[in-house]
This record gives structure tokens, C-alpha cells and sequence, in this order.
């Protein structure tokens, strides 16, 4: 886990399939951001983490984090949950809401149009992705990060993560996002919360309405796409700011 000294409110930091707290360092020291108590876990079986001896299902990384919170922090943190860190954020704030201030659901799963490697991951079976599949995503990450910056900090993690797990996470978002319910729940939220997307090449235009269908408030960051707090850092550090201070007001 990588934290920040206690200096201001917490913000728990959910990262994405594959990924691990690696990808939110730039956040993380923002000169911006510094008032920020930053907490940012690596989840059971990515990074740096222990690999359990059964791979955990999105629920259950829900609920590991919901006990694991009350022993970091005493106060409510406010989610930022990117990618698949957007749909555990979603049922942590379903499971535990005492446990949550704000939640800004960065590009989290919504529609099928949106499982971008994990679409990739469930064509192949659980054996073939042990044997091969891993071994070939991994490869293509990392030719796709010769020209795209922000999948060489995606390579970089997934060579940590468990393959079980990855697989397993896998079947859960596609699930999950051809159920087209993640919309609704999110607009349910009685917690304040934002879905920040990249755009062009972030969130389309299925997800987007069905945020609208469901009233989900959404504000997209220019010339960005999956990772806009990579493509964009200081336009999503200001939309992250503008959005804190709301929970202030």
C-alpha cells in the first residue's frame, strides 16, 4: 500500500484490472492534491500484494476493503475508483455507505463497450488464459506501450498480478456490464458522486446514455482516453478539485 502522511481528508484510491497503486503516483504527488491524506492499496492479488489461494470476486474485493478501511482510517475517505476500481467503488458505497464520503467513478465499466482487455480475457477459456492468454495480453500491452504512455505503467503492473485473478475479475465486469445495471445503482447512490471519462477515445456513447437514462451526473476531460488522469493530469486534477470542494460546500 503506498499512504501519505495525515494531513487532510482520505482519499482511498481504487485502481483498474491488471493494475496496482502504481498508476495514481502522479496524483498522489500533485503539489495540488497535498492536503490529501492518500491512501492507495494494491487489492489482494495485484501488485505487490499476496496472491490468495482462491482468486477473490469483485464482491468480495468490495468487502476486503470495507473491513480493511476502519483499520487505516477513522473518518469516511472519498473514493476515486478508476476502471474496474469504478465498479468495486460502486459496491463498497452499496455495501458500507458509512464508510464513504463522495465517490468519483473514473471510466468505470457501464456497457459491454467498455470491457476493453477484459472483452479480450473471457474469449479464451480459464485454462487456455493460464497456459497462453496471459503471456499474449501481457505481450500486446507492451507493444501498445511503445507508442501509448499510459499502457507501459499498465504493463509494468499486470507482470505482478495474478492470472487466476485477472481471469476471474474478468468474467465479473463483462458480466456485470452486459447487465447494463451498473448505471441505475450508480444513479441510486444517495453518497455524492461524479463519472469522470476520457473523451474521444474513453467512455462512448452507450455508457454515456445510459448515465444520462439513469441521472448520473458526468463530466468528460478533452483529448483524453481510459487513463485521462494520465493523458490529462492537470485537467483531471482540476475536475478532482472542483469536485472535493463540492463535498466541502
Amino acid at each position: 500500500m503506498v499512504e501519505s502522511a495525515p494531513v487532510g481528508p482520505p482519499v482511498l484510491y481504487i485502481h483498474g484490472l491488471g493494475e496496482s497503486a502504481l498508476g495514481f503516483e502522479g496524483l498522489m504527488q500533485d503539489p495540488g492534491l497535498s492536503h490529501l491524506r492518500h491512501i492507495a492499496p494494491d487489492l489482494p492479488g495485484y501488485g505487490k500484494s499476496p496472491w490468495s489461494s482462491l482468486p477473490q470476486s469483485l464482491k468480495e474485493q468490495a468487502d476486503f476493503l470495507a473491513q480493511w478501511l476502519p483499520e487505516v482510517t477513522h473518518e469516511p475517505v472519498i473514493i476515486l475508483g478508476h476502471s474496474m476500481g469504478g465498479v468495486i467503488g460502486l459496491l463498497l458505497c452499496e455495501r458500507s455507505p458509512q464508510l464513504v464520503k463522495g465517490f468519483l467513478n473514473v471510466e468505470g465499466n457501464i456497457s459491454s463497450a467498455d470491457c476493453g482487455f477484459s472483452g479480450k480475457i473471457v474469449k479464451y477459456s480459464a485454462d487456455e488464459f493460464l497456459t497462453r492468454g496471459f503471456e499474449e495480453l501481457t505481450a500486446s500491452v507492451y507493444q501498445g506501450g511503445l507508442t501509448q504512455p499510459a499502457l507501459r505503467t499498465y504493463f509494468a503492473s499486470m507482470r505482478f498480478c495474478d492470472p487466476r485473478l485477472l481471469y476471474r475479475n474478468s468474467r465479473d465486469l463483462v458480466a456485470l456490464s452486459r447487465s447494463e445495471e451498473l448505471a441505475p445503482r450508480l444513479g441510486a447512490l444517495a453518497i455524492p458522486h461524479l463519472y469522470l471519462l476520457g473523451h474521444p477515445h474513453g467512455t462512448g456513447d452507450r455508457s454515456r446514455a445510459l448515465l444520462d437514462e439513469a441521472g448520473v451526473p458526468w463530466k468528460s476531460i478533452p483529448d483524453a482516453g481510459h487513463w485521462p488522469f494520465l493523458d490529462q493530469h492537470q485537467a483531471f486534477v482540476e475536475e478532482f478539485r472542483a469536485f472535493l470542494n463540492q463535498l466541502v460546500d
